[in-house]
């Protein structure tokens, strides 16, 4: 069985109906949105979403510098003053 991420979590019926009343009920937390009780989705707040994006982002940039600082040979020395 697949673990659920969420604290909460609610059937799809469930969100059909009233989808306004489970993320109130959830105060900004993930809902696991479960068929057959197996979790099919997760409905995460906007902001929470917007958040995780950015992180994502930012892990992308880290792994390019990662990968750009294993062959120094062709960087080049800049002087923040010149910038």
């Amino acid at each position: 069985m697949r673990q659920i991420l969420a604290d909460c979590s609610a059937s799809i019926s469930e969100l059909k109906k009233n989808p306004t009343s489970l993320l109130n009920e959830a105060d900004g937390s993930a809902i696991a949105i479960l068929n057959h009780n197996k979790p099919t989705a997760y409905l995460v707040p906007a902001e929470t979403y917007e958040w995780l994006m950015d992180v994502l982002g930012d892990y992308e940039l880290s792994q390019i510098i990662e990968s750009r600082r294993v062959d120094l040979s062709n960087a080049i020395e800049v002087n923040l003053n010149d910038l």
